[in-house]
């Protein structure tokens, strides 16, 4: 059976195959496994993809966040904002560090975090709300930093927008974001890595040396911190795919579009619902999530991999519907607008090299799948 897979990564290994390994043979002659002009270099490139002034190169997403939180002055007993409907690890980090998550719902067809909802969940404990940058589309930053008080930081978690913006504003410019490098990401490494970005120089410093035992020089420890570097066989990886991410956001935005041709009928008929991208955002299509209506989402999904087709869901349960989260005493109907979309949402293949023809074939499948 002819596998479509729900993210190619063989396909994208193939195109960087050489830079990687002639890479991978600098870094070896130089023996600089930690750090070095390799990750340099990739900090440098990145910072300016991603239009901030400091990027700093972390050992993965979850730590990236973390620091980020840190630098902004969020500590133990503090309270951070972020939406019930994301991957765990943007509460996991919150928690990690002794911070309390509180959560709020999202928008019923975007699935970004509510922002009024948000601003409503801001109490005197509040030192920061996390918009999450879901899908590959920007939540509404400038109009959080609008409504918040001066003593709440805003921290982005960016880990699926690689190349996106929002009316034009990138993640952490002005304010301070993280990514995750993991390798189904847009921008993906072979193995865990993440990124800070910002353009203030003070809490990148406070990210670089938190991140390095507590300081940047070696023996010096200036405040309590940990180990979480990006190694320089990572950095040759991405670097060589950061090269080609622009392209690839195209193509992903074209593979979008045509899902969005094929699935005309399925969503007229209403068997799903199409994702809808928010006026000002340039989408980077990390993922491309429809709602399954009329049908179980998991028999759907179980249908499509019998016939080959990776589709995947995207998350299967709001945080506070996790055992790891159940001490925030939520229960199921908290938050409607993620619970509906955890039921509903089916994540369909993309990624820049699948072909029209795969499209047409996951569509098809879907369909005999929804009968």
């Amino acid at each position: 059976m002819n596998q479509i897979p729900l993210v190619d990564l063989k396909a994208a290994h193939a195109e960087v195959a050489d830079e990687v390994r002639a890479g991978f043979e600098r870094v070896m002659a130089a023996t600089a496994f930690v750090g070095g002009e390799e990750v340099g270099a990739f900090e440098r490139e990145y910072a300016a993809f991603g239009r901030v002034a400091h990027c700093v190169g972390v050992a993965n997403g979850t730590d990236a966040l973390e620091l980020a939180l840190r630098a902004s002055g969020v500590a133990a007993g503090d309270e951070v904002v972020l939406p019930a409907n994301t991957f765990i690890a943007t509460a996991g980090a919150v928690a990690r560090m002794g911070a309390r998550p509180v959560l709020v719902d999202c928008a019923p067809d975007s699935y970004l975090m509510d922002g009024a909802a948000a601003l409503d969940a801001v109490g005197p404990r509040t030192r920061a709300v996390v918009p999450v940058h879901l899908y590959g589309q920007c939540a509404d930053v400038a109009a959080l930093a609008a409504g918040l008080p001066e003593r709440v930081r805003i921290v982005e978690d960016a880990a699926q927008s690689q190349g996106a913006s929002r009316a034009g504003r990138t993640p952490g410019s002005g304010q301070i974001a993280a990514t995750s490098f993991y390798p189904g990401k847009n921008l993906g490494a072979y193995g865990d890595a993440g990124a800070v970005l910002t353009d203030d120089a003070e809490r990148a410093r406070a990210v670089r040396a938190i991140a390095n035992h507590g300081g940047t020089a070696k023996y010096r420890h200036d405040v309590p911190g940990f180990n979480s570097r990006l190694d320089g066989l990572q950095a040759v990886v991405l670097r060589a795919k950061l090269a080609r991410l622009a392209d690839g956001n195209r193509a992903r935005r074209s593979a979008a579009a045509r899902y969005d041709a094929l699935l005309a009928e399925l969503a007229a008929a209403g068997r799903v619902v199409r994702p809808v991208t928010v006026p000002g955002n340039a989408h980077v299509w990390h993922l491309y999530v429809v709602q399954v209506l009329g049908a179980d989402r998991d028999d759907v999904v179980g249908k499509l991999n019998a016939e080959g087709i990776g589709a995947g869901v995207h998350y299967p349960a709001p945080v506070h519907l996790t055992p790891a989260f159940a001490g925030l005493g939520h229960g199921r109907g908290a938050f409607p607008h993620a619970e509906l979309a955890a039921g509903r949402m089916l994540s369909l293949p993309l990624f820049p090299q699948i072909t029209e023809e795969q499209q047409r074939r996951v569509v098809q499948t879907l369909a005999a799948a929804l009968r």
